[in-house]
């Protein structure tokens, strides 16, 4: 078995990091792109569209970063409310720019028919450093918890809150990518002081359905549209994705309140969160977009459709 030594250059092995760990982590984290240039200048050009608002703000040593939900313009209490997130974690792209993509070229399709509330981007600190912690060397995708140690989780959970109950339908958009396997997970193995265990990155797109709200056709409607974009993903030799039996094809499950992820925060009736590869050789980088808008697509007509 490999150890956390022979991965992450950060901490001793089998030891938890604390203080001075976190803090040698974070002075290895740079900027790589733009919050502003390339996630806020985009919602800037929906406003005369859509309805933005700032529900909170990170305030980092490094920075101060908006964070900013669309709404749809003409809101209607008598309308269910359908919920997009994506950004969770900052660095699986594609869930930013795919939720940007589906606001501008198709959120007006379903004026009249729902409200929409979208957050393209939960954490602008990741996304600026290509991360998937944000500054404080936490998931913000198992932070969804009460008295959330992590701002963006805690923010978002605020801006939901009030409208638990009338939310019918939670997509939350991310990425599995082959820096999970090289960089993330061994990270984390290395701040829990646990050895690193290596797995397998699937080649294509899957979902991750609720193990406690199962919604078995709600899973293949999405995957049925995302399959007219890319590929889904296959299961490996053990029957699973990531380490999860695979229930349907493409679809795996977690207990989503349990571990603290996203997707629970709504109470939605409907909810995934999605996956795409965007390291297979065959997708670009176009194409996990268009896979992330898809998948938006198939949840919102099913879940119109079923109620």
């Amino acid at each position: 078995m490999n150890t956390v030594a022979a991965f992450y250059p950060v901490g001793t092995p089998g030891q938890p990091w604390g203080a001075s760990e976190r803090a040698q982590w974070l002075e290895r984290q740079v900027v790589q792109r733009s919050h502003a240039d390339e996630v806020v200048a985009k919602i800037d050009a929906l406003r005369e569209r859509f309805d933005v608002s700032q529900y909170g703000e990170l305030d980092y040593p490094s920075g101060r970063y908006p964070l900013l939900a669309v709404r749809s313009r003409n809101w209607n209490d008598a309308l269910p409310v359908m919920l997009v997130t994506g950004g969770v974690h900052g660095y699986e792209t594609s869930g930013v720019q795919g939720a940007l993509q589906f606001i501008d070229q198709h959120a007006a399709d379903y004026a009249g028919k729902c409200n929409l509330l979208v957050v393209p981007c939960v954490s602008p600190w990741g996304y600026e450093r290509v991360q998937r912690w944000n500054a404080l060397a936490l998931d913000p995708n198992r932070s969804f918890v009460p008295n959330s140690p992590a701002p963006e989780s805690a923010a978002l959970m605020a801006l939901v809150a009030p409208l638990k109950g009338h939310i019918v339908m939670h997509i939350d958009l991310h990425e599995t990518t082959d820096t999970d396997e090289s960089e993330f997970r061994p990270a984390l193995a290395a701040r829990d002081g646990k050895p690193f265990e290596p797995g397998e990155i699937p080649d294509g797109f899957y979902l991750v359905d609720d193990s406690d709200n199962r919604q078995p056709a709600f899973q293949q409607a999405v995957n049925a549209e995302v399959e007219k974009v890319t590929h889904i993903a296959p299961a490996d030799a053990r029957g699973e994705i990531i380490g999860s039996p695979v229930v349907a094809p493409g679809v795996i499950e977690y207990p989503l309140k349990a571990l603290g992820l996203c997707a629970s925060v709504s109470g939605a009736r409907y909810t995934t969160t999605t996956e795409v590869y965007p390291d297979s050789a065959k997708a670009t980088p176009q194409q996990c977009n268009d896979a992330q808008v898809a998948a938006v697509i198939g949840a919102l007509d099913f879940a119109l459709l079923k109620g």
